[in-house]
């Protein structure tokens, strides 16, 4: 059996949650968000579907990066068209924990309940989440993991690697 190589270089994965249904703004910066993670060669997972996750997908596409899109149900037909890669789960609203999971830190762009679910999930992985223009979370209730604010989709992106990183270092 061959061996194993002894350093194995894999993209950074950074999970893009938010809003189903976005406003002109948040796609805008939902999609520069995705543009900033591809240039940086990250690879974008998101819920698959449309409203940020379409947006954060085009812009990472467009870009030449690579999508993942966790999608709730058991047929990969629904993903966006800015998907790379469809993954149907069938676990309905529970791919949420997929969708998080999979990421090496999240960047939260706005959202409702569904995002706050994800959000939740990644303090339980004690995951870094990076809030644009999200949930506002009282940090003295969290245990596990950390949620800092961001202004702009570069700084935003820019926290994000930066805690994959440290990740990775740690784990």
């Amino acid at each position: 059996m061959p061996a194993a190589p002894s350093t194995v270089s894999r993209p950074y994965r950074i999970s893009v949650i938010g809003a189903s249904k976005c406003t002109g703004p948040e796609a805008t910066r939902a999609e520069a968000v995705g543009r900033e993670i591809a240039r940086r060669g990250g690879v974008l997972i998101c819920g698959g579907l449309t409203g940020v996750m379409a947006s954060a997908c085009k812009g990472a596409q467009e870009a030449g990066g690579i999508t993942i899109g966790i999608l709730p149900g058991p047929e990969p037909m629904p993903a966006n068209p800015y998907v790379t890669i469809p993954l149907p789960t069938g676990l309905g609203y529970a791919r949420n924990v997929c969708v998080v999971y999979g990421g090496e830190a999240v960047i939260a762009i706005a959202g409702g309940v569904g995002t706050l679910s994800e959000i939740a999930y990644a303090f339980q992985a004690g995951l870094t989440v990076v809030g644009l223009g999200t949930w506002e979370i009282d940090k003295r209730r969290m245990q596990y993991g950390t949620m800092v604010k961001a202004r702009t989709p570069a700084e935003a992106v820019e926290k994000a690697f930066a805690a994959a990183q440290a990740r990775r270092r740690y784990c």
